[in-house]
């Protein structure tokens, strides 16, 4: 069920990036969010799981909309010099809609919660319709054909590469947090989603403190790579102490799930910097499926792993991948 999301944003994320280069952010957000909010209100009347799986997957590939649309306007609205902090802002509506959904969901239902995401998808088209505006003047408006030089480009395949290794460990710990909570530790799901709040929280104010730093030290990769060694160290650390006392445990959980949010925004502001405006929207594009090929991987993977041997030795696996993200990552220059 993970998977469908994350599936179907991979197969929609460059059609959308192409048809925001020709007819803007607004209409891309207004369309897109508003055939999600109708997927998540026919999921919440599938009557079998094959039908939740296929329309929750229409509601990813409706939903990477927003993916697709909202970071290339970023690059157009704000100078290089704003640029992480507003990406950085901009990322905080992932773990802001996560804080959101803990606090709610578990009290709503499967059916309600769905109806509930929907409301807050239609929401969102209303709002982009209203209030998003494309840049008027805009130089170096992206073109399709520059796609192609942006495949081409082998910066930008080392941070998508590095980028969904640091992917593992924010799935790992943010799509399976409750459950293990749940199942392992004896939480209540209320308990155990309150949680997962708490790291929504951290990250927001992660990212923002990220995007804002790697402004003024006037570099992506470097922030970067010292984010990615971080998430490395505390997973590893949550492997260790899965037996832990709770207060003990949960505290690991959180400080681990909010660097492994962290990363995001200044690896978009670095492709999108990398590639230039004028193909801004196709790196983010291209670095937006290559992380939905890497989500669609994961979770099954992932809950093999739990299945096959244990919990501490899922998250310590999962551990290793942002250091080899790191790696990678030192190939591109720090600034």
């Amino acid at each position: 069920m993970l998977d469908s999301v994350w599936i179907g944003g991979l197969l929609t994320l460059l059609p959308w990036v192409l048809l925001a280069d020709r007819v803007g952010e607004r209409i891309v957000l207004a369309i897109g969010l508003g055939v999600s909010s109708a997927a998540l209100v026919g999921a919440s009347h599938a009557g079998a799981f094959g039908w939740l799986l296929v329309l929750l997957g229409v509601a990813g590939a409706a939903g990477a909309s927003v993916n697709a649309a909202s970071g290339r306007a970023v690059m157009y609205w704000f100078p290089a010099a704003e640029r992480g902090l507003a990406l950085g802002v901009r990322q905080t509506a992932i773990p802001l809609g996560g804080f959101v959904s803990a606090l709610t969901l578990p009290a709503l239902g499967l059916r309600h919660g769905l109806v509930f995401l929907a409301a807050l998808c239609a929401a969102g088209a209303l709002f982009g319709a209203a209030v998003i505006h494309d840049p008027e003047g805009a130089e170096d408006v992206l073109e399709p054909r520059r796609l192609a030089d942006t495949l081409r480009d082998g910066r930008l395949w080392l941070l998508c590469s590095g980028s969904g290794l640091y992917l593992v460990a924010q799935l790992a710990l943010t799509g399976f947090v409750v459950l293990f909570l749940y199942d392992e530790r004896g939480f209540s799901r209320v308990h155990a989603a309150l949680v997962l709040a708490g790291v929504q929280v951290l990250a927001a104010a992660l990212r923002i403190g990220a995007g804002r730093w790697s402004d003024v030290v006037g570099s992506r990769i470097g922030p970067l790579r010292l984010v990615g060694v971080l998430s490395s160290v505390t997973l590893a650390l949550v492997a260790v102490l899965v037996d832990a006392p709770a207060p003990v445990l949960v505290a690991a959980l959180v400080v681990a799930g909010g660097l492994a949010m962290a990363w995001n925004g200044l690896s978009f502001t670095a492709a999108a910097e990398l590639a230039g405006r004028a193909r801004s929207g196709a790196a983010l594009g291209m670095q937006q499926t290559a992380l939905a090929g890497t989500g669609a991987v994961v979770p099954p993977v992932f809950a093999a792993v739990v299945a096959a041997s244990s919990w501490r030795i899922a998250f310590a696996l999962a551990a290793a991948f942002p250091l080899a993200g790191v790696q990678l990552l030192r190939r591109l220059p720090a600034r």
